[in-house]
């Protein structure tokens, strides 16, 4: 029987770059998609400073129109699918296994192909403007300005190849982790135990399956109409441009959700360790989050009050509308009652996820504005709008996100984050955050239209533009200082320890950064707290969690068991770069013959990652 050193002392079938390349590691997949999504992250974030530098002031000429149309629509683009939902998949990738008391999850392979699908569309998408050729019809690609007569050129086709390539990505990683989080618990971790970041990926996880299906029917529609000359959109045929709204909202609203819960499911686990409390009102946060993915579905069509679709329709969406509001509120309600009363540590994640329930509270307050079909009649399309929806997915998601990069970075790095300079880089992103989008509501309520790339002096708008472009700025300075940060620990950081917060979940019973394997022994867990019942004298495991080097407490490598961990594969590469020159080639004349060969490499892949063997 192989023990833990013996496994941990086996050589990589490969080192170096290509080591990464072929990696089916959970942890190591998690870095890959966090460092990407940070890439496209910044890319997407200088893009909106040019926008902010264009509308600095009135009559600017930064930018011409169209390269504003293409600046916002990858923008949008960009930080939606490829960077907050890709930074959530990061900690979904390197957490999970580690929360549940796993070894890995249970598709390594297909966890390695989600990572590298995504990463050729984020390429696919961005090579776009090598061609200049980038999308411009917006982040949502309203019929009918995606038509071949108003889009006649490559950019709409870069965006829906590139947004089907990243379906295929979500779909792969969400049917992976549903599968893990359902089989692969530790024994003794039933569904009421488990801790509710893994709650909020399970609930985020079923959303995908059940929404990406919808974009990827639309998509296709607007793929046969571009490139077969079909007429599922075009009006002159008689085609109904409402028909592609409603099906991007039925898609798009529970992406909203996609794109929260895991930060709420961060914020859940970072407010009980830094209040040294157990989670107030635990059942009422799962059922919420639960009631929230239901009811998600339910409200896509209060982003249409302004396409005349009836009394009767604009009341059902606004009150169903006005009724998802309440199990936000009850976990805001949570969050709160964990902290009162608390022996509060105001630690740069804590900061971080109280920042992120302020933010998203002024958030949530407008979007319940939008309920109403005739407030929403006055603040649809303006400022107002961007205004509402950035306070919600950069209040909400980024600063979510911040909190579990430097609550989890002492796990994945064995080094703590510099304290004074994460907390420089807190109060810069929360001052310049609402210099930016706070006059954003008092522009668009003046009547400043979304998606103009300039405006004349004297409508009032003048000086809320100023101000939103220098807080843009701040932000970028907030953002220098947390890659300072990150360097700077890299290097010379101080070292972590195991448990340095104090923690009350399974992944600070290991050591940092975890091994390979996780757990020398998977662990039998008896409470919803089992890593601080089991430091407290409490019962949260019954069977001792190996700690430090993983053989701690006591045990050594007789107690280990056998670990089979399975063989890196470059099959997953192959078979998404055959998906990324199947998309391509239907772009580049004679395009049959290099979508051919595409399809051809993606069989290749498939088959040599069928008779593989597992390891």
């Amino acid at each position: 029987m192989a023990t833990a050193t013996q496994v941990a002392a086996q050589p990589a079938a490969y080192s170096g770059v290509w080591s990464w390349i072929t990696t089916v590691d959970h942890k190591r997949i998690g870095i890959l998609y966090g460092v990407s999504a940070f890439a496209f992250f910044l890319i997407a974030g200088i893009e909106a400073l040019i926008m902010r530098v264009q509308l600095s002031g009135p009559n600017a000429g930064v930018v011409s129109a169209e390269t504003y149309n293409q600046l916002f629509t990858m923008h949008g683009t960009a930080m939606i699918f490829l960077g907050v939902m890709p930074f959530s998949a990061a900690f979904f990738n390197y957490m999970v296994p580690l929360l549940i008391g796993a070894r890995d999850v249970a598709f390594p392979r297909l966890n390695a192909f989600s990572f590298w699908v995504f990463l050729s569309g984020g390429i696919l998408l961005h090579a776009s403007f090598l061609f200049n050729a980038a999308p411009n019809a917006g982040w949502f690609g309203y019929a009918n300005l995606t038509s071949p007569a108003y889009s006649p050129g490559l950019n709409v086709d870069f965006w829906l190849l590139s947004l089907q390539i990243l379906g295929i990505a979500s779909l792969a990683a969400a049917f992976n982790f549903l599968v893990t989080i359902i089989n692969m618990r530790a024994p003794g971790m039933s569904l009421m135990r488990l801790p509710l970041f893994i709650w909020m990926t399970l609930v985020t996880s079923i959303l995908m399956v059940l929404a990406f299906p919808v974009i990827t029917v639309a998509l296709t529609l607007l793929l046969f109409d571009r490139f077969f000359g079909m007429n599922f959109f075009i009006t002159q045929a008689g085609a109904d441009p409402r028909w592609w709204q409603h099906l991007f909202w039925i898609f798009g609203h529970p992406e909203v959700y996609i794109l929260i819960l895991p930060a709420m499911g961060i914020v859940s686990e970072v407010i009980p360790t830094f209040s040294r409390k157990p989670l107030f009102g635990y059942p009422f946060v799962v059922y919420s989050g639960i009631a929230i993915a239901v009811m998600s579905f339910g409200v896509w069509a209060h982003h249409m009050f302004s396409v005349g679709m009836g009394p009767i329709a604009d009341a059902f969406f606004s009150i169903a509308t006005m009724l998802i509001a309440i199990p936000t509120g009850v976990k805001i309600l949570n969050w709160i009652g964990t902290i009162w009363g608390g022996a509060v540590r105001f630690t740069t994640p804590f900061l971080f996820s109280v920042g992120f329930i302020a933010m998203f509270i002024i958030g949530g307050l407008s979007g319940v504005m939008h309920a109403s079909p005739p407030a929403d009649l006055q603040q649809t399309d303006t400022y107002f709008v961007v205004a509402h929806f950035h306070y919600v997915l950069f209040g909400g998601s980024i600063f979510g996100l911040a909190s579990g990069f430097y609550y989890w970075f002492p796990k994945m790095t064995g080094r703590l984050l510099d304290e004074g300079l994460g907390k420089l880089h807190f109060w810069l992103m929360t001052i310049g955050f609402n210099l930016t989008f706070f006059p954003m509501h008092f522009a668009g309520m003046f009547g400043m239209p979304r998606r103009v790339y300039t405006y004349s002096s004297g409508y009032g708008f003048d000086g809320y533009n100023l101000l939103s472009s220098i807080g843009s700025f701040v932000i970028a300075i907030s953002m220098l200082v947390m890659i300072w940060n990150w360097y700077r620990t890299m290097r010379q950081g101080k070292i972590a320890g195991d448990d340095p917060w104090d923690a009350q979940t399974l992944e600070w019973s290991i050591s940092s950064p975890p091994p390979v394997y996780n757990f020398a022994r998977i662990p039998v867990v008896a409470s919803r707290r089992p890593f601080w019942d089991q430091k407290y004298g409490g019962v949260g495991v019954h069977e001792p969690v190996h700690g430090g080097s993983n053989e701690g407490h006591g045990h050594g490598d007789e107690h280990a068991e056998h670990i089979h961990m399975p063989n890196p594969s470059y099959f997953p590469v192959i078979v998404a770069v055959g998906f990324l020159m199947l998309a391509a080639g239907l772009m580049i004349p004679p395009f049959p013959v290099v979508s051919a060969l595409g399809l051809l490499v993606m069989f290749v892949g498939i088959y040599g990652w069928a008779f593989e063997p597992a390891g």
